[in-house]
């Protein structure tokens, strides 16, 4: 215990004596208001979950509130009536291999012999089909090289392999195998070689299926590059970062997503450098993101604010309680009511002028929520509130320019599989591993939004890189001409 002072034994003694402690009490407050500010920091942080943050769902712990059921509709479970069946169709006959016959053999009425050569058919037959993966064995193919000696002058000539002859031991399409298989369902290497040798037939090591993935993220460099101007060119444009790591350092995968092609980079900076360098200096489109700092290089008037990292901000101020919690469920519910303007009007024949009319009187009311969060007296309330009143114009983006959207999901959504690469694979080790990596995250983003076969494509692109031939686009040809 702190020694009791002594008492004042004159008038300005007791004066000395209270302003002393004056200004230890006014210590002593602005010391309690920082500790109670960061109380709610962490409490704040302790109650962070899916609903109300950026972290995924699996990190939830189980003290988080259960998502509220929906309301009972009164219809069973299942398909309903009046609903589309939807049956596995039929192969085309011209796409059958084996087409086995079978005939009855007695009438099933007086049981008399039939025979299809005497008995006239009725009708089309019933048709079943089973499908069936035969043994599968990779086909090895053998060169032989012989040297000749010349009967007139002795000199021995040897042959040499024809041009369309792979240089190395493995052919174009087991090398684009091996490059789906590692890339595009992210098994790790050993897993690859043990898949095939059992499945494929195709005995390799663990060097070796290195080498050819290596080998074909070299061959998509010309692609990969060709994608990258063509994201520059794009009218909208989704991005998106998370975290990676390199050798156990620290980095973040980048992934810029348009209506027609997909890029992605890793980089050691979570600045706005990197994704300038994605966009270009002088990227002429709209860029849709989530509010993080590094996209502030682009003026609000184009960009849009993701409204479903908005939806979970406001959870995080109902969370918070206090003179938060009205700002953010008010925000919610104006949010559901936006959702449901956009949802009724968006396949409409010119949604975005009707769209924009339709929601005048929610962004007003918005903007009023706003300013009202900032005087709530909540920190949490008046920083979100300031930070959404500075970026306004980014948040109405998507009423009135077509192609943009208002969430950013198609951006998250390209990095989920690269999320799991990360936590299967713990990230990468060189440069080379980088480079295999964002190579065929864009090739196989890029073909599944064309809708093409990543197999096919990485055949062809072996095949001309084994032969040195130039190797295929992903881009159409119209796109192309539009680049040169």
């Amino acid at each position: 215990m702190l020694p009791e002072p002594p008492l004042p034994q004159t008038l300005d003694e007791a004066h000395a004596l209270v302003r002393v402690l004056w200004a230890e009490l006014v210590a002593v407050r602005a010391e309690l208001a920082g500790l109670q500010a960061r109380v709610q920091d962490l409490e704040a942080r302790l109650g962070q979950n899916s609903s109300n943050s950026s972290r995924p769902p699996s990190t939830d712990p189980p003290s988080t509130p259960k998502r509220p059921p929906a309301p009972p509709t009164g219809r069973r479970r299942g398909a309903q009536p009046g609903h589309p069946a939807h049956q596995r169709v039929l192969v085309p006959a011209a796409q059958v291999d084996v087409i086995v016959a079978y005939w009855p053999r007695q009438c099933r009425h007086c049981e008399a012999p039939l025979a299809p050569e005497q008995a006239p058919v009725v009708g089309e037959p019933v048709r079943r089909q089973v499908t069936e993966l035969p043994t599968v064995r990779a086909q090895v193919t053998e060169h032989r090289l012989y040297h000749l000696r010349c009967p007139e002058c002795g000199t021995t000539t040897g042959a040499v392999l024809p041009p369309d002859v792979p240089q190395g031991a493995f052919g174009p399409r087991l090398q684009a195998t091996v490059a789906v298989l590692s890339g595009r369902y992210r098994l790790s290497r050993r897993e690859v070689t043990d898949l095939c040798t059992d499945v494929l037939g195709a005995p390799l090591a663990v060097g070796s299926v290195d080498g050819l993935c290596q080998a074909t993220a070299e061959a998509l460099a010309a692609p990969v590059a060709e994608l990258e101007t063509a994201v520059q060119q794009a009218a909208a444009a989704h991005a998106d970062e998370t975290g990676w790591r390199q050798a156990g350092q620290r980095c973040w995968l980048w992934v810029v997503v348009t209506a027609l092609a997909t890029v992605f980079t890793i980089a050691p900076s979570r600045g706005r450098g990197v994704i300038q360098g994605l966009l270009g200096a002088a990227f002429a489109g709209y860029l849709i993101t989530d509010r993080w700092s590094a996209y502030t290089w682009l003026a609000p008037t184009r960009r849009q604010v993701c409204w479903a990292h908005l939806k979970r901000d406001f959870q995080a101020l109902v969370d918070a309680g206090g003179k938060a919690r009205p700002i953010g469920e008010a925000g919610l519910a104006l949010l559901e009511r936006l959702f449901d303007a956009w949802y009724a009007g968006r396949d409409e024949p010119a949604p975005r002028p009707r769209l924009a009319a339709a929601t005048a009187p929610l962004r007003d009311e918005f903007h009023a929520l706003l300013e009202q969060g900032q005087r709530s007296g909540h920190y949490k309330a008046i920083g979100l509130c300031e930070s959404l009143l500075k970026l306004e114009p980014a948040l109405w983006t998507f009423l009135t320019v077509a192609g943009v959207e208002p969430t950013n999901n198609a951006a998250e959504q390209a990095l989920r599989p690269a999320v799991l690469w990360r936590k299967g694979s713990f990230g990468t080790q060189s440069v080379g591993g980088n480079l295999f990596v964002t190579r065929l995250l864009s090739v196989a983003a890029t073909c599944k939004q064309q809708q093409r076969s990543l197999l096919d494509y990485l055949t062809a692109v072996c095949a001309a890189a084994q032969r040195d031939q130039p190797i295929p686009s992903l881009l159409p040809a119209t796109s192309l001409a539009d680049a040169a």
